[in-house]
């Protein structure tokens, strides 16, 4: 299944709409590290990653762990593990995925600058959990928890976030 996401920030799956956060710097087709854009395109879901301290395993037909306190994603261009999974400590440029707020209790890796991966292309394109207020992401895709679970119940190896080409107006 299919989850599109237009320009104004919503998703559909099946017969539902939830309102999600995008990139502060909106759609780009042309997406770079750094840069806060949301990439454009059909981006196949690749695995689910949890909190097992605050919530119960997601139901869902991914593949899918419990995060780890040493867990991590590399986002240093200049790196050989660039835009994969890392083990902290980690001595190049990384993201922590156990954070103190909620934002990453739940993580559903995308596809994007995967397969193969290319330097400064953008890393760490995640769904996951949104602000209170939908503030912008930086880059990534975010859903209210009870929306991402929704979503996720429905997701399955064969789907993907389709991201519009259009800029966001």
């Amino acid at each position: 299944m299919d989850f599109p996401i237009d320009a104004a920030g919503w998703l559909t799956a099946g017969q539902h709409r939830y309102r999600c956060a995008l990139g502060r710097s909106g759609i780009r087709a042309d997406k770079c590290e750094g840069d806060g854009a949301t990439p454009t395109g059909r981006l196949p879901i690749r695995t689910v990653l949890y909190r097992a301290d605050r919530l119960e395993r997601p139901v869902t037909r991914l593949p899918c762990r419990p995060l780890r306190e040493i867990d991590g994603w590399c986002d240093d261009p200049g790196d050989r593990a660039y835009n994969r999974p890392v083990t902290r400590p980690y001595p190049g440029r990384h993201e922590v995925l156990w954070r103190d707020d909620a934002v990453y209790d739940i993580v559903a890796v995308l596809g994007w600058n995967d397969d193969p991966v290319v330097p400064a292309a953008g890393s760490a394109i995640f769904l996951h959990l949104a602000r209170p207020n939908y503030e912008p992401t930086e880059g990534c895709v975010a859903l209210a928890r009870a929306d991402c679970l929704s979503v996720l119940r429905l997701a399955g190896p064969e789907s993907h976030l389709v991201v519009p080409g259009a800029p966001l107006s």
